[in-house]
C-alpha cells in the first residue's frame, strides 16, 4: 500500500463515505448513544476494534469462504470479535458496559461494519481491509464525538460527563457552571434528529463549496515538448 492509497482511504473514510453524515449507516446507536461525548465515543471505539479485526479476518480468509455463504460467515466472524469486545467492557469497564447496555452486542447487526466487510475486505488484501476498517471507525467516532459534545453541551452544559466511568480520577468539566437550566430538547430523542440533520447540512454545504471551488479554479497549464526544438537545442551542446 503505497502513500496516495492510504490517503484515498484516509479521505473516504473520514470524510467522503463518512459512515455517519453520507452514507447514513448505523442511525440508531448514532442517535441513542450520543446523549454523552463520553459515551458516544466508547461506543464508536468499541466499533472500530470489531471493524479493523472483521476487516482483517475476513481478507485473510475470504480465498476459503464460498460464495454463497459469505454473508453467515461474515456474521459469525463479527459475531466472535463482538462478544470478545463485550466481555472485555464488561470486565475492565463494568460500569460503562452498563451504561451502553445492548448497543454493545448490536454491533454484531451494524450495517456499518457488515457494509465494510462485504464491499472491501472480501475483494483487497488484509493491510489495505485493516487500514480501511481503522480508518472508516475513525470516520464514525469523530462523527459520534461531535454529535454527543454538542448534545450534552446544549442538554446539561458538560463535557466529558462519565469520564469516571473509564479514568477514575478525572471527572466532567461543567462548562456553563450550576445554574444552567439545561436544554431538555438536546438530550431527547427529536434532539439526536435535530443536531444530525444539521451536521448533515454542514457537511453538505462544506462539500459544495468546496466542489465550487474546484470548479472555478483555473486548469493547470499543460506542458507541451515540442520534439524539433528539443533536438535544436541538443545540437550546440553537443557540438561544444
Amino acid at each position: 500500500m503505497n502513500i496516495q492509497q492510504f490517503r484515498e482511504l484516509a479521505h473516504n473514510g473520514l470524510w467522503k463515505q463518512n459512515a455517519g453524515l453520507a452514507q447514513l449507516l448505523g442511525l440508531c446507536p448514532i442517535l441513542a448513544v450520543s446523549t454523552s461525548m463520553v459515551n458516544a465515543v466508547s461506543l464508536g471505539l468499541a466499533t472500530i476494534l470489531v471493524m479493523t479485526l472483521a476487516n482483517l479476518a475476513v481478507s485473510a480468509l475470504r480465498s476459503h469462504i464460498p460464495y454463497e455463504i459469505r454473508i453467515p460467515v461474515f456474521i459469525l466472524i463479527i459475531a466472535a470479535l463482538t462478544t470478545v469486545v463485550d466481555l472485555s467492557f464488561n470486565a475492565y469497564f463494568h460500569d460503562l458496559y452498563l451504561v451502553l447496555g445492548i448497543f454493545i452486542p448490536l454491533i454484531v447487526t451494524n450495517c456499518i461494519v457488515l457494509a465494510r466487510v462485504e464491499a472491501y475486505a472480501a475483494k483487497n488484501d488484509p493491510l489495505t481491509s485493516t487500514v480501511d476498517g481503522l480508518l472508516m471507525g475513525l470516520g464514525l467516532v469523530w462523527v459520534l464525538g461531535l454529535l454527543g459534545g454538542i448534545r450534552e453541551l446544549l442538554g446539561a452544559g458538560t463535557l466529558f460527563s462519565g469520564i469516571e466511568m473509564i479514568v477514575p480520577s478525572l471527572s466532567a468539566w461543567n462548562v456553563f457552571g450550576d445554574d444552567y437550566p439545561g436544554f431538555l430538547v438536546a438530550m431527547l430523542p427529536p434532539g439526536a434528529f435535530i443536531t444530525l440533520g444539521c451536521l448533515i447540512a454542514a457537511f453538505n454545504a462544506i462539500n459544495a463549496r468546496l466542489a465550487e471551488r474546484a470548479r472555478r479554479r483555473p486548469p493547470a497549464a499543460p506542458v507541451v515538448q515540442n520534439a524539433a526544438q528539443d533536438a535544436a537545442d541538443a545540437e550546440p551542446a553537443a557540438a561544444n
